[in-house]
């Protein structure tokens, strides 16, 4: 029995859900479609210096998902003992981090993420993208790099939600663009807190480590299955939706 099959059985064991066919894929954005993070980390650094933050080397890398305005109040708070950041301020620090991370130039799509959305493409699967980032140097590139693959009525951003990731509701709302179910559907996510949230809507989540995090994490956090790069998914992936065609208990 195959790993993908394994991890497949768990997670209807877990769930209680009948087989079913993948219908839609929740796609993360930054370190699944674009090598973004060590840039968005660098621009999180610089911010908090100029702030006066303390954090850890790869402290910004856990907190992929959550909202910079999220982000903004919980350094302020834990740092500075803030209560009262208000939303002007949060978005004057959050263009201030958006700048910084566009000065550092282009990041480069992720190597394997092209075929694993031609796969899904070509099997006719919904792609929904799920993102926690308002980053508009990248949101305005996904035209461009994946042309006929996110369709704007399929987006979440963190302009359109109350609570970011670990919250599951950017994944819940992904299925509801979607007109979807949890059983139908996949999450493709490379962060802890990204994984919790697709882990916490009910779907089968799918943790690809491309940046610091070890594999480990990623499954502590709820990944049912975990591929090291995304080449790797992008290998298993046929395979993983003929499986979900003619899954038997």
């Amino acid at each position: 029995m195959t790993k993908e099959e394994i991890s497949y059985r768990r997670y209807l064991q877990r769930s209680g859900y009948a087989p079913q066919p993948i219908s839609t894929a929740l796609i993360d954005m930054d370190g699944v479609l674009y090598n973004s993070m060590y840039n968005h980390s660098r621009a999180w650094k610089r911010l908090g210096d100029e702030q006066g933050w303390h954090y850890e080397d790869n402290e910004f890398f856990l907190y992929e998902g959550m909202t910079g305005a999220a982000i903004i109040r919980l350094m302020e708070k834990r740092e500075h003992g803030r209560d009262d950041v208000s939303d002007e301020e949060c978005k004057r620090l959050y263009a201030l981090k958006a700048a910084y991370f566009t000065a550092q130039g282009e990041v480069e799509q992720m190597p394997g993420t092209a075929r694993m959305l031609a796969t899904l493409r070509k099997n006719e699967i919904t792609r929904v993208l799920v993102t926690g980032s308002g980053q508009a140097s990248l949101l305005d590139r996904l035209n461009r790099d994946y042309p006929g693959t996110f369709f704007a009525p399929l987006r979440v951003t963190a302009h359109d939600v109350t609570h970011g990731k670990p919250n599951p509701e950017p994944y819940l709302m992904g299925l509801h663009k979607a007109s979807s179910e949890p059983s139908q559907s996949i999450v493709i996510e490379n962060a802890p807190l990204g994984v919790e949230a697709g882990h916490r809507s009910g779907c089968f989540t799918i943790g690809i480590t491309t940046g610091p995090m070890a594999e480990s994490v990623l499954t502590e956090h709820g990944a049912d299955i975990v591929y090291p790069t995304m080449d790797d998914f992008a290998d298993a992936l046929p395979n993983i939706i003929e499986l979900r065609k003619s899954f038997k208990l």
